[in-house]
């Protein structure tokens, strides 16, 4: 994908930083706006995932540190959520002069109840994803641990909070605005997650009218740690957002044929075919993460499918009744051997 640092007006006058993540080809079919959960940020694992999985499918991602977090200005003390909302209303009309939209929300945690209650103001909106998502923002509470003065822990990190902090909280009814969504509902929520219980998860499907969706994240905790969970919960959302989304527009301008792109810090590789993409990756034991098959894999990949469809192009003009053709195929890494009678006069 191609990631480019933005920065936006935020309602404050506060100037707040994101990343937008488009398509390697192309316009995009599609934006997403990402809402991240509270005290985290936008370049998380999670949000990275998901911006990864959308963005090989066609669609722009948003994701931005809301006001006082991460690189966006502001005071973190002053937060509340009806800030988050309008920082929210913000990223989206900045989207939607950028690239269009926003045609999907997805907030994390207490992102993800923002997004519920912002969506009914972002007309563009086809579609909400929720990620671990309290059903009730006074949940937030639970974790605020009192220090002396105005400051609280929360992950035994010291934070100041807004006097008004708890009663803005009391004043969102999400259950009503859940209700009154007039747009698809994925609820994404694990039975593990020790921050944010499952029965919030009920609360919100229960209050949501069709179409609606749940999926259980299984053994993820509530900040999808581990890459696996991650990686699973971003495929799921952009498989499921496709039925919600604008259908791609026509061909435009011829693209490259193949554009491929490896970021710095590992071998995870992104290729764009055309309009497909695929994700070639490296074993772990040579430094990879084995999220695609590896370019050996691939070339092998490249020759079978070759041989296969010229032998049943073949078969279909001689008038052969041929079901299937199949290729197994391996390589090995004898290199040595490979140049045993090179010489330098060799052709």
């Amino acid at each position: 994908m191609q990631s480019t640092a933005v920065r936006f007006p935020g309602p404050g006058g506060a100037e707040l930083a994101g990343r937008l993540d488009r398509p390697e080809h192309g316009p995009p079919r599609a934006t997403a706006l990402f809402a991240h959960c509270f005290t985290c940020g936008k370049d998380l694992k999670g949000p990275v995932h998901l911006a990864r999985a959308l963005t090989e499918r066609g669609i722009a991602v948003l994701r931005f540190d809301f006001a006082g977090l991460g690189e966006s200005a502001g005071a973190f003390a002053r937060t509340t959520l009806a800030g988050n909302l309008a920082d929210l209303r913000a990223a989206a009309r900045f989207l939607e002069a950028r690239e269009g939209g926003p045609h999907l929300l997805v907030g994390h945690s207490l992102g993800g109840t923002a997004a519920l209650l912002v969506a009914g103001d972002l007309p563009a909106v086809r579609a909400v994803v929720t990620l671990g998502a309290p059903a009730d923002p006074l949940h937030a509470t639970k974790h605020l641990v009192p220090t002396e003065g105005p400051a609280f822990r929360i992950e035994g990190r010291p934070y100041t909070l807004d006097p008004g902090f708890v009663a803005d909280l009391r004043r969102h009814d999400v259950a009503s605005a859940v209700r009154a969504l007039g747009r698809a509902l994925l609820v994404l929520h694990s039975p593990l997650d020790r921050v944010v219980g499952l029965e919030h998860a009920a609360r919100l499907y229960q209050a949501a009218r069709h179409p609606k969706s749940f999926v259980s994240l299984d053994t993820a905790d509530h900040l999808l740690s581990a890459p696996a969970d991650a990686r699973y919960a971003a495929g799921v959302i952009a498989a499921w957002a496709e039925r919600y989304l604008p259908e791609a527009a026509g061909p435009g301008p011829e693209p490259a044929a193949v554009t491929v792109r490896t970021a710095a810090g590992g071998f995870r590789t992104e290729i764009a075919a055309g309009a497909h993409a695929l994700v070639a990756d490296e074993p772990r034991s040579v430094g990879g993460t084995e999220e695609g098959p590896s370019p050996y894999d691939l070339l092998l990949a490249a020759l079978g499918a070759c041989t296969t469809m010229t032998v049943q192009m073949y078969a279909r003009r001689k008038g052969w009744p041929l079901a299937d053709a199949v290729a197994r195929l391996r390589h090995e890494r004898i290199h040595a051997r490979d140049c045993e009678g090179c010489g330098d006069g060799g052709g």
